[in-house]
């Protein structure tokens, strides 16, 4: 239902109490759009909200939810719920020379909650508590934009009225529809984002509550500056954007409460002009309240710095190339072009990457390269605003402008390298609240061309059609993400010299089997970046299995020469040498694998293989048991030792390892054989046929279960039994060793018994 604008607002007007910072103009007079009573409104941009990324809530894990969610420890149950704060994002200590630094408890605090009430890593339940996320904070956005586009007033019972009901519903909707924020909903990772984002929100709304007069008469509530400033310290504890929401609130307190001019404030500054008690500071309590957000937030920061440690993030060149330059010049012109490329992304975000590092982006060296321009226009632009913003005599246009800059570029700051450096080139995730700034700007335009506009519906038509092709390019972006598959080749044509692409790309192909199409993605990859260690232990694992040891041995060689505490690469280095018969070389290779990780079962466990192929038993006990004792459920490691042991004749030593084994592991067929096959050793026929039945039950295609079984039914006396389950051997494996010869053995004695009957 549409509603006329001057029937609807007037009587709110009426009532108004004029305590409040009103915006002198009404913006919606000059804007061409619907009037929706708010109710409705914010049922329109929920629903909205949720058809651009509703098709993602059954994706799998992608990308970085595999580290953040499946191998986190922190979300299992037997991980203490305190160490969630001396934890980052990856589950790594705070302490540790690795870690990010990424300090967001809450937010893997939620994640453990999905995973309790799932069961297990079932990605449905995270993805729909994303767009949930997602809907509910388009669905504040319009009280949020209704204050920013139309001010803070109240009526005289106290409720807020809404200035603005068509300019908030439009800039509601942009932001619902814009597909930058894809990667915040439809990547489970992005929860950090969403739940920032919601308490940044609700910190900036209860900001606002603070002006409402109370029973007392007083016109502003310490209580809700107090409640503002620890919503803003749980945003940040959800993501470090988070603190920038008490900057904006001190902003919004000076532009829109105290009415403060910035230009004529800036020039009583610095000609010490004696009437600057009149200028609005000290009015209505402003340095007050900005000496509780300055403390409230100070004392966050310390708290914060003193649980995290005084180390920087461990980050790398090929990360953020533009932060590793030595030139000044280099790196200031790099960031500006970084800088643009994320208004384009708000401008146009046509072209949507998972991943902007890696030589994606390729850094500018000298004032001659032609992206110099995109320099300029960015520069032009902000200059433009930013004059507009601080000398136009137009009081409506200042602060909206000012405002809108302010949610622009404020929540960026800590994304900016401006203070320290940030782990990437380019996140469309840490765009997700600077867009708020961008909707202000992009209403305010509207209204502007609407006010000059003859054909105002034209002007309407073709916002209508931004906002359908936005939820049309949600919808595409969201079943991108659905799979890595689809994820990472959609990313193939958006950053075709990205190497974590190329790599990406091969190890889903490698992971599905398809080892031939892998290896050309992860030579491409290390064509790309001849540094890229990653992709060189891959490729080198892919040769390894093909046999073509020489070049995996180059490449693993070239892969910890660049990087020496590379201790996966040192392993399969090791695995290599040991299949070239180079074993000194291989046991040094493990070590130094051992030596850069001290908990590395599976390096424990190929070490082992190599004692074992040396006949050194015990150095091989030892070493397999130190895997086992680091991981208890290593199945191979465990199974190796009863092999061994079983072969040398230790079969009591071999049953207590099998009991041992299979106590923690219950369910794991290969033990229940390998144990199988030591007790009808030992002639404790029943119990072994019961564990061999046992392990067929949970493997029945495995011809040597079969075979074995017959064995043991052979030494039993059993010959039918024994009979019917060598033929079942050779029927799953006509070459199975050992078996035809026992199956012809077992015949003939068949025979004999029967002539003797006979």
């Amino acid at each position: 239902q549409i509603f006329n604008q001057h029937n609807a607002e007037a009587p709110n007007l009426e009532q108004a109490s004029h305590r409040m910072a009103q915006m002198e103009p009404n913006l919606d007079h000059d804007v061409s759009w619907f009037l929706l009573p708010s109710y409705w409104a914010k049922m329109v941009v929920a629903l909205i909200s949720f058809l651009c990324f509703a098709n993602s809530y059954d994706g799998d894990f992608v990308f970085d939810d595999s580290e953040a969610i499946i191998n986190n420890k922190d979300l299992r149950a037997e991980t203490p719920l305190g160490d969630l704060w001396y934890h980052d994002f990856w589950g790594s200590k705070l302490s540790s020379n690795t870690s990010h630094k990424s300090y967001r408890p809450l937010t893997v605090l939620t994640f453990r909650i999905n995973y309790l009430f799932a069961g297990g890593f079932y990605p449905v339940g995270f993805h729909v508590i994303n767009i949930i996320l997602h809907c509910t904070i388009s669905v504040l956005m319009v009280d949020v934009f209704s204050i920013l586009l139309g001010g803070l007033q109240f009526s005289n019972k106290g409720r807020r009225l809404n200035l603005a009901p068509k300019s908030s519903l439009l800039a509601a909707l942009l932001f619902a529809v814009h597909p930058v924020h894809t990667e915040c909903v439809a990547g489970i990772v992005g929860r950090a984002d969403l739940l920032c984002a919601l308490f940044f929100l609700l910190s900036f709304l209860g900001y606002c509550k603070a002006f409402r007069e109370n029973k007392e008469g007083h016109t502003f509530s310490v209580f809700w500056v107090l409640v503002s400033v620890i919503l803003g310290a749980i945003a940040m504890l959800c993501k470090e954007q988070g603190i920038t929401i008490l900057g904006l609130n001190a902003v919004f307190d000076a532009l829109v409460i105290n009415k403060i001019n910035l230009l004529e404030l800036i020039r009583k500054l610095l000609y010490k002009d004696k009437s600057l008690e009149n200028a609005g500071l000290l009015r209505k309590g402003l340095l007050f309240r900005i000496t509780l957000l300055m403390c409230g937030g100070a004392s966050i920061l310390y708290i914060r710095w003193r649980i995290m440690g005084t180390g920087p993030p461990a980050f790398t060149e090929v990360d953020n190339p533009a932060s590793f330059a030595d030139s000044l010049f280099v790196r200031a012109i790099n960031y500006n072009y970084y800088y643009s490329l994320n208004a384009w992304l708000l401008l146009c975000p046509w072209w949507l990457c998972f991943d902007w590092s890696m030589g994606c982006i390729p850094l500018i060296k000298s004032v001659s390269d032609w992206r110099i321009i995109a320099l300029a226009a960015l520069w032009f632009c902000l200059i433009g605003l930013i004059c507009q913003a601080l000398c136009s005599e137009d009081s409506h246009k200042r602060r909206t402008l000012t405002l809108g800059l302010g949610f622009l570029i404020i929540p960026f700051l800590p994304a900016s390298n401006l203070f320290f450096r940030v782990g990437f080139v380019i996140a469309e995730r840490v765009i997700y609240l600077p867009s708020i700034g961008y909707c202000i700007l992009f209403t305010y335009g509207f209204s502007l061309l609407s006010k000059q506009a003859k054909k105002k519906k034209i002007l309407a038509v073709a916002v209508l059609g931004i906002l359908l092709i936005n939820v049309m390019r949600c919808a595409l972006r969201s079943s991108q993400w659905r799979s890595e598959e689809q994820l990472f080749r959609s990313a193939l044509s958006v950053c075709p010299l990205n190497a974590k692409v190329h790599y990406n790309v091969g190890k889903n192909l490698a992971d599905k089997g398809n080892q031939s199409a892998a290896i050309k993605y992860y030579r491409e990859a290390v064509r790309l970046n001849p540094k890229y260690v990653h992709a060189m232990n891959n490729l080198g694992n892919i040769l390894k299995e093909r046999n073509e040891l020489h070049e995996a041995e180059e490449l693993l060689s070239l892969a910890v020469q660049i990087q020496p505490d590379f201790a996966a690469a040192w392993m399969n280095l090791g695995i290599v040498q040991n299949s070239l018969r180079r074993f000194e070389e291989a046991e040094q290779s493990y070590w130094t694998a051992i030596k850069h990780r001290k908990k590395y079962p599976d390096c424990y466990y190929n070490l082992g293989r190599l004692y074992a192929d040396l006949n050194r038993h015990i150095d091989a006990l030892n070493a397999w048991r130190n895997a086992t004792v680091l991981k208890p459920e290593h199945s191979l490691a465990w199974n190796n030792m009863i092999i061994l042991l079983d072969n040398t004749g230790n079969l009591a030593q071999a049953e207590a390892v099998g009991r041992e084994a299979l106590e923690l592991i219950p369910n794991d067929h290969s033990l229940m054989f390998s144990l199988a096959n030591v007790l009808g050793k030992s002639q404790k026929y029943k119990e072994s046929e019961a564990l061999f039945l046992k392990a067929i039950k949970a493997n029945p295609n495995a011809a040597s279960y079969h075979g074995n079984l017959a064995v043991l039914y052979h030494r039993w006396g059993n010959l039918d039994l024994a009979k019917k389950h060598y033929e079942v051997s050779l029927k799953l494996d006509p070459m199975a060793p050992g078996t035809k010869e026992n199956y012809n053995l077992l015949r003939r004695k068949l025979e004999q018994l029967q002539k003797k009957g006979g």
